[in-house]
């Protein structure tokens, strides 16, 4: 509890009626998650992260797929501003375990409740949640293929192996090159945001991570991101290839040539991120490996 922002207990008493009395559970990534009891035994999670104006756009798509029943917790205050950041509290959705693996068959179930989340989606009417998460934000106007980050930018950029570089800069020209409309979708489809039962999906975290990207990247990059749990890495080929094959027979049609390649693409530039900021803070080379084994035969696939 002593660990807790000042201004969070009495935001937790004006907005949901009660101070928190223990601290269940605390995360920080992009953004601060706590998990809190408050008092009179309610359980809780307030998000906290900087307002870069994506996140009321986020709540609101999250809002509208919980309350259609799609397994995702239920916000339960609108986005509030506190200084430069951006605070909301979400229903505690506790439970499931993680779907572990990276084979084909993994890639499928997977790829089955990314179709459904992108289905329920395509009516939701939002501002779009711009820019897009860094991880996936290959459309920004920086120069250079990375976009502006200034706690990365500031490091010895020369540790990055050229390789990666190079990748990067190849999937996104094919990704840049491409004509395709833009839509909302979960961009962070990482198995460590997801949990099951009874082989059943039964919660899907992370809604601050929806972008506003072609239907194409955004399976792509799932189909290659859907494996990571902690560290990131890229799963197989063939896994991907599976992922892509069960979302467009699950979605009713088939993607042009163009949206194939721009899947491999995107599957690919989300991988060379997550390679730079290994190298960048000296972390053990798991994407590294994975983009320098994978990279050629997904750039030839993307026509890259």
């Amino acid at each position: 509890m002593e660990e807790l922002p000042e201004w969070l207990p009495g935001w937790c008493a004006d907005r949901l009626g009660a101070v928190p009395i223990a601290v269940l559970f605390e995360r920080l990534s992009i953004s601060q998650v706590f998990g809190l009891r408050l008092a009179g035994g309610r359980d809780v999670v307030v998000k906290v992260r900087e307002d870069d104006g994506r996140a009321e756009s986020c709540l609101t798509a999250q809002a509208r797929l919980a309350s259609r029943g799609f397994p995702c917790a239920r916000p339960i205050t609108p986005v509030v501003a506190v200084g430069a950041l951006a605070v909301h509290a979400e229903e505690s959705l506790p439970g499931g375990e993680l779907l572990r693996g990276d084979t084909p068959d993994i890639a499928e179930r997977y790829a089955a409740v990314f179709a459904r989340l992108m289905a329920e989606l395509v009516d939701v009417s939002v501002a779009p949640p711009l820019p897009n998460p860094r991880w996936s934000r290959w459309d920004h106007t920086d120069s250079g293929p990375w976009p502006a980050i200034g706690f990365l930018d500031s490091r010895d950029q020369s540790v990055v192996p050229a390789f990666v570089v190079d990748t990067a800069e190849r999937a996104r020209k094919r990704l840049l090159a491409a004509d395709l409309p833009c839509v909302l979708g979960h961009a962070d489809f990482e198995a460590q945001n997801l949990r099951w039962q009874d082989g059943e999906v039964w919660a899907v975290h992370d809604w601050d991570s929806l972008a506003w990207q072609p239907e194409a990247a955004l399976v792509g990059a799932a189909s290659g991101a859907f494996s990571s749990a902690s560290p990131p890495t890229l799963a197989p080929v063939g896994s991907s290839e599976a992922f892509l094959a069960v979302y467009q027979e699950l979605r009713g049609h088939a993607f042009t040539a163009e949206e194939v390649e721009v899947a491999w693409a995107a599957s690919l530039w989300a991988a060379a991120h997550n390679a730079r900021w290994e190298a960048l803070h000296g972390d053990r080379p798991v994407s590294i490996e994975a983009v320098r084994s994978q990279a050629s035969e997904r750039l030839r696939r993307a026509r890259a």
